[in-house]
């Protein structure tokens, strides 16, 4: 299974070690899915784990980012013309598209009503079940 890990999943990943977006991380981590990115993806989980204000440790945040992308499948991802809230969120989108894989984000809102795109309970709740 191949998957696209919006920002805020890391994020919360990274803040609440026990959470379901730890686990959703942890998923990805042991193998279970791939994650799919791209240089603006990784440009966005660098910039944005950086912000002072998350407070996150560096050196934490670099290994999770290279366990990740190590183990993860670069995507070119041509643009979709599906209309997005926020631009800003198109590159996940383009990727998961692109690779066939599932959005997992924590702001379902910020997404069209498409199949691929996941909350973080329910792609957690895929691999309990399975």
């Amino acid at each position: 299974m191949r998957v696209v890990l919006d920002t805020n999943v890391i994020v919360s990943a990274l803040w609440s070690p026990d959470g379901t977006s730890a686990q959703a991380v942890g998923i990805v981590l042991d193998g279970q899915a791939t994650l799919c990115y791209d240089m603006r993806l990784l440009a966005e989980y660098h910039e944005v784990l950086a912000r002072p204000r998350l407070a996150l440790d560096p050196k934490r945040v670099a290994r999770l980012l290279d366990d990740l992308v190590r183990e993860g499948l670069p995507v070119i991802a041509p643009r979709s013309d599906i209309p997005l809230p926020d631009e800003d969120d198109r590159p996940f989108l383009d990727i998961a598209l692109a690779a066939d894989a599932w959005l997992v984000t924590g702001n379902i809102k910020h997404f069209p009503p498409l199949d691929l795109v996941k909350t973080v309970r329910s792609f957690v709740d895929q691999f309990a079940t399975a």
